[in-house]
């Protein structure tokens, strides 16, 4: 498709987080961009956790960004350097996404745990009265978990290697969401309906699975977030076992929607948008 065209007249999107080589939303949103002519262009930005809290400000002087998509490991930080947040924010204690309104202040809102489910319901899962494993409590987990809740599971079950994070979560769900059941400490995916890696296991090559996929029924539905394979080992061994799976990309594909509409962009399918995407196996 070439390279997009970029003039005194483009706007940004910052994509900001560390490492980048693992991004993938350049290559949906900058193809999408070319072929529906809007001068508007995708920017990764390599920024580590010290240096966040400055940068994020300093994006936002430059009068032709449109906003910035933020990812790991910048979501939880970020909720503290907002102006205003959406009620989705507060519920996941992360925020993925940042805009500049009128009067100049920073509004957060959150599309992954969005992006999660209507990727899982687009394929035939029912939400509503089941049981969810979500190991991760990070930013992305908070996120799933908080959908999951709004969506009508029953019983969320999280895990965390950090107890505390974990425990958070649930305060947070228990307030907003009271009639879920909500445990914590146990990634056994033994009665769950699905389970859901929301952890950065998979990201290489010699990382641990997240769970014992050995305990995995073929009834059980598994997504991932990790991005940077398309079929990641955890996968890999669910599909085996003949249960159902939503790559990581799928969740992208369906939040990238509402992020567009976020930004004040024209409107667009997640059909549209993997038909122009520049990934391996998008389509």
């Amino acid at each position: 498709m070439g390279f997009p065209r970029i003039d005194g007249n483009t706007e940004l999107i910052a994509h900001i987080g560390h490492p980048t080589h693992v991004f993938k939303a350049p290559l949906i949103y900058n193809p999408h961009f070319q072929l529906q002519g809007i001068n508007a262009v995708v920017v990764p930005m390599a920024c580590r956790a010290e240096d966040f809290p400055g940068f994020l400000r300093a994006v936002f002087a430059l009068e032709n960004v449109r906003g910035a998509l933020i990812t790991m490991p910048h979501k939880v930080s970020t909720v503290a350097l907002l102006d205003d947040a959406s009620p989705a924010v507060h519920v996941a204690g992360a925020c993925n996404a940042v805009r500049r309104n009128p009067q100049g202040h920073l509004v957060g809102e959150q599309f992954d745990g969005e992006g999660f489910v209507r990727g899982v319901q687009r394929k035939g899962l029912v939400l509503q009265g089941r049981t969810a494993l979500v190991v991760g409590a990070g930013g992305v987990g908070c996120a799933i978990a908080a959908s999951l809740a709004g969506a009508g599971v029953r019983a969320l079950r999280l895990f965390d290697v950090d107890p505390v994070r974990a425990e958070n979560l649930r305060a947070r769900l228990h307030e907003h969401h009271p009639a879920i059941d909500v445990t914590i400490g146990s990634r056994n995916p033994v009665g769950c309906d699905l389970v859901v890696n929301a952890t950065p296991l998979g990201m290489n090559d010699d990382d641990p699975m997240p769970l014992d996929v050995s305990l995995l029924s073929p009834d059980t539905f598994v997504g991932e977030v990790v991005m940077k394979t398309e079929i990641t080992p955890l996968l890999a061994a669910a599909r085996a076992r003949g249960c159902r799976i939503q790559p990581g990309t799928d969740m992208l594909f369906e939040q990238i929607p509402a992020y567009l509409a976020f930004f004040g962009f024209p409107a667009a399918t997640p059909e549209e948008l993997r038909a122009s995407a520049c990934l391996p196996d998008a389509r």
